[in-house]
């Protein structure tokens, strides 16, 4: 017995036991899930078409998994504008395991055992990994972020003395250096004297500038005009 049902604006055609991929669907998985839209129900010859929908037919099927899609890629371009964008889109879908279907004085169930197996756990089994699921990935980092008790309390840090002027000048470290500096200071002030000044050359170079001026030439005197 088959059936064809309408969800997320598609149609799908159902059978008992089958795995349907469906547009996300509200629930927590092994949650069950009744489709009333039930277009087309089939036993082999005969069929019953719904006008539009087939009355008192039913669908359960059972919540595996709600899980993203493959991505597809966008690409946008406009000639002769330099314009290019490239996006992506990964649409929600739930996973279901039909269970039974009931119609037109009809019904047919599947025996087996729903297993809420995950496409991410079996993709890991295949290739050898181990999986962790998304749950125990948030109680991990929430583990991870919570403060750590320590068995022993901590020792709380003594805050230091502060000393007083006196003290600090009659501790051996001060005294030390006051003793170095009493020591060092008449050698640089001797080392001051005997370096001698420098003296300036510009004023003898200004007083010898002013010796030296040399006189005035006198001029020869004018030729006489003869008669």
């Amino acid at each position: 017995m088959y059936a064809v049902i309408k969800t997320g604006g598609k149609q799908y055609r159902v059978q008992p036991g089958d795995l349907l991929v469906v547009e996300k669907l509200d629930g927590e998985p092994g949650a069950k899930i009744a489709f009333a839209d039930v277009l087309m129900l089939g036993e082999g010859e005969a069929v019953t078409v719904g006008a539009p929908l087939v009355e008192g037919a039913k669908v359960q099927a059972t919540l595996i998994e709600t899980r993203k899609g493959e991505k597809i890629k966008i690409f946008k371009k406009i000639r002769r504008k330099g314009y290019r964008r490239t996006g992506g889109h990964r649409q929600l879908q739930s996973v279901l395991r039909v269970t039974s279907i009931a119609g037109a004085g009809q019904e047919a169930k599947w025996d087996g055992e729903v297993k809420l197996v995950t496409k991410a756990e079996l993709d890991a089994r295949a290739r050898g990994l181990t999986f962790v699921s998304p749950a125990a990935q948030l109680e991990a980092a929430a583990a991870a972020k919570a403060p750590k008790t320590a068995g022993a309390p901590k020792k709380t840090a003594t805050p230091k003395k502060t000393k007083t002027p006196e003290e600090v000048v009659a501790s051996p470290e001060v005294q030390e250096a006051m003793a170095a500096a009493e020591v060092n200071a008449p050698v640089a002030e001797a080392a001051a004297k005997k370096a001698p000044a420098k003296k300036t050359a510009a004023p003898k170079a200004e007083a010898k500038a002013a010796t030296e001026k040399k006189p005035a030439a006198k001029k020869a005197p004018a030729a006489k005009k003869k008669d």
